[in-house]
């Protein structure tokens, strides 16, 4: 895999785990919290996969196989760490969600 290859793998993996996670939002705000679960269960696999990606870039780096720091490599970083907040919120909201539709 080239590192175009890979940097674009951590975007579009970033990507969808954040799309899952504003999906697991829209469905515990409908009340169905067994989607939003799953939702943000995808959103942790995304995740893991973007994280695998990036462990392998790390490896290679502590091996001495350095790569040059492209602004594309800061845009997927920066998506990948949008993505893992977005999730990290998206599980808060759920349950508060949950915690509000079960006092009703």
């Amino acid at each position: 895999m080239s590192y175009q290859d890979i940097i674009m793998q951590i975007i579009v993996s970033g990507g969808n785990a954040r799309s899952n996670a504003m999906e697991a939002i829209g469905y515990a705000k409908e009340g169905n919290f067994e989607a939003a679960r799953g939702a943000l269960t995808r959103a942790e696999d995304e995740l893991a996969e973007a994280h695998k990606v990036q462990t392998e870039l790390i490896q290679d780096e502590a091996s001495g196989n350095t790569t040059e720091v492209t602004l594309l490599m800061v845009h997927a970083q920066d998506h990948l760490m949008n993505a893992i907040t977005i999730k990290d919120m998206a599980g808060e909201f759920v349950d508060m969600y949950e915690k509000v539709f079960n006092l009703k």
